[in-house]
């Protein structure tokens, strides 16, 4: 596998924000968001090789039970559905973390998936898959990061007339820095969406500091 980082640090996303979690990042991504806060791990040249017993044995060294394999795209690289396997038998918890623009077929079904929709502001709008529909599950995840007021009623939208009932873990993300997290909160409490506001935590914390 081509890796760009592994960490420990606290989980500032998902409805598991707030918990110790090791974080496998894979170099490469087949996209490129106006937004994106980790552009260093684009380039697949820039990461190093890894198997998939070198990622468990160096998650391990951190005596954590939770992990996320992100990116990059991490759906990009054949292994990651095997190593994702690995954590599972080994009893990890195991998050993917996805642009949504790669299959999620061949995860396994323990795995927790956290399914980016791409808004305008991104610049990648268009890029799900939309047969990716069907491998949502009520445990998995759908994030949308919101720029701006475009973004929002995107955002609304989808999960109207496209997500419905697939999963009730929707995550409206503001865009850091970027929007106000007060002027998305006031828009979900308006419309009374049934989304979750999601703050990322590692940068209230750490900034931008890389490995947090």
């Amino acid at each position: 596998m081509l890796i760009s980082e592994i960490f420990y640090s606290i989980q500032g996303e998902s409805t598991y924000a707030g918990l110790p979690c090791v974080f496998i990042r894979l170099a490469g991504c087949n996209l490129k968001c106006a937004w994106c806060d980790t552009p260093y791990a684009r380039a697949a040249s820039d990461g190093f090789e890894m198997t998939g017993d070198e990622v468990l044995s160096e998650a391990a060294k951190y005596g954590c039970r939770l992990c996320e394999i992100t990116g990059g795209e991490p759906l990009m690289q054949s292994e990651t559905a095997e190593t994702a396997q690995r954590f599972l038998d080994a009893g990890y918890t195991t998050l993917v973390e996805t642009n949504g623009s790669a299959p999620l077929t061949g995860l396994d079904k323990r795995v927790v998936k956290i399914v980016d929709v791409k808004c305008p502001s991104s610049g990648q709008a268009g890029t799900f898959l939309m047969e990716n529909l069907g491998y949502i599950t009520p445990e998995d995840e759908v994030k949308f990061v919101i720029s701006d007021r475009e973004d929002y009623e995107f955002a609304k939208r989808f999960l109207g007339e496209v997500l419905r009932d697939s999963t009730q873990n929707i995550l409206f993300a503001p865009v850091t820095p970027g929007l106000n997290p007060k002027k998305l909160a006031q828009w979900i409490l308006k419309d009374g969406l049934p989304v979750r506001l999601q703050l990322q935590l590692h940068k209230y914390i750490w900034g931008n500091e890389r490995g947090r």
